[in-house]
C-alpha cells in the first residue's frame, strides 16, 4: 500500500528547518563578523561572506587580546573556563553518585532526614546564597583561584536525587549476588553500579560542564585578576560602552570560539547523552 504524502507530512520539516536557521543565522553573522576589518563592521556595510582576515583577527584572539578593553588573550580565558567547568562537572557526577549510593545502600541514622536536607537545597540557587558564599570564599583567600571558582558550584542536588532514583531500579538480586561473591560495598560500588550508571554520567557530565562553562555571575564576583576571568566573562569586558572603542571583529571571534568547547561535548557524547535522558530500562 502505497502511503499518500499530503502538505501537512512536511509541514515538521518545514518548522524545523525555520527553527534551524533562526537559531544558526546568529551564529554565522558572528563567524562572518570574525572575519572582517573593524572599518568594515562600524560601518554597517559587512556583507555575508567571510572577510580575508580570518586567520589575522583568530591569531589575534587567541595569542594577542585586545589592545582597547581586556588585555588577555582569549586562549588563557578558554583555559579558565575549561578547568572550571571540568572540575564542576567531574566534582558535582563523584560528589553526587557517592551520595546517593550511600542514601541507598546504606542505614544509618537521619538517613531519609540527610537526603531531604540536600533536596531542600534545590531552592537555594546560587543566586540566593551569594553573599555567605562569597564571604567564606574571601574568608579562606579562595578569590582569584581555580579553588574559588569550583567548590562553591560543586555541589548538586539534583544530580544526587538522578543517581539515587536510578539505584533504587538496581534489582536486589545484584546486591545479594555482590555478598555472595564476598565483595566489600566499595566493589560493588566500583564492579557493578558504575558500568551500569556510564549513559548517566555521561548525561549529567554534558549538563554540568555545559553549567560550568555559561557561569557569569560567580566568576565575576571573586575574579579581580585579568588572567583569571573566564571568557564570558571576557566577552563583556570586550564590549565597552563607547561603541567606536569595542573591537567587534575581537569580540565576535572570542563569541565563536566560547561556543565551540560545549558544542564539542555535545558531539561527542551525543549517543550516551540521549541514552542516558531517555533510557529506562538498565
Amino acid at each position: 500500500m502505497v502511503e499518500r504524502k499530503t502538505i501537512f507530512s512536511f509541514l515538521p520539516h518545514v518548522i524545523l528547518l525555520a527553527g534551524i536557521f533562526i537559531v544558526a543565522f546568529p551564529v554565522y553573522v558572528a563567524f562572518v563578523a570574525s572575519t572582517w576589518d573593524p572599518a568594515t563592521i562600524s560601518n554597517g556595510q559587512m556583507p555575508l561572506v567571510p572577510g580575508p582576515h580570518l586567520l589575522e583577527n583568530y591569531y589575534q584572539t587567541i595569542f594577542v587580546g585586545t589592545a582597547k578593553s581586556s588585555r588577555e588573550p582569549v586562549g588563557m580565558m578558554m583555559l579558565n573556563s575549561l578547568i572550571m567547568a571540568l572540575t564542576i562537572a567531574i566534582g558535582k557526577i563523584a560528589i553526587s553518585i557517592i551520595s546517593a549510593f550511600a542514601i541507598v545502600y546504606f542505614r544509618f541514622p537521619f538517613r531519609m532526614t540527610a537526603f531531604w536536607v540536600i533536596f531542600v537545597t534545590l531552592m537555594l540557587p546560587v543566586e540566593v546564597r551569594i553573599y555567605p558564599t562569597y564571604k567564606i570564599v574571601a574568608d579562606l583567600g579562595l578569590l582569584d583561584s581555580y579553588l574559588g571558582l569550583t567548590v562553591p558550584l560543586i555541589a548538586s542536588a539534583t544530580a544526587t536525587l538522578l543517581f539515587r532514583q536510578f539505584f533504587m531500579t538496581v534489582p536486589d538480586e545484584l546486591v545479594e549476588a555482590s555478598k555472595i561473591d564476598g565483595a566489600s560495598a566499595m566493589q560493588f560500588f566500583k564492579d557493578t553500579l558504575l558500568p551500569l550508571s556510564i549513559t548517566s554520567i555521561a548525561a549529567l557530565f554534558v549538563i554540568q560542564f555545559i553549567y560550568g562553562w555559561n557561569q557569569y555571575l560567580w566568576p565575576l564576583l571573586i575574579t579581580t585578576r585579568e588572567s583569571m576571568q573566564t571568557i564570558v566573562i571576557g566577552i563583556k569586558k570586550m564590549i565597552v560602552t563607547q561603541d567606536a572603542l569595542t573591537e567587534w571583529q575581537i569580540a565576535m571571534a572570542t563569541a565563536v570560539l566560547a561556543m565551540l568547547p560545549p558544542v564539542l561535548v555535545v558531539i561527542l557524547m551525543q549517543r550516551l547523552f540521549v541514552k542516558g535522558l531517555v533510557e529506562t530500562e538498565k
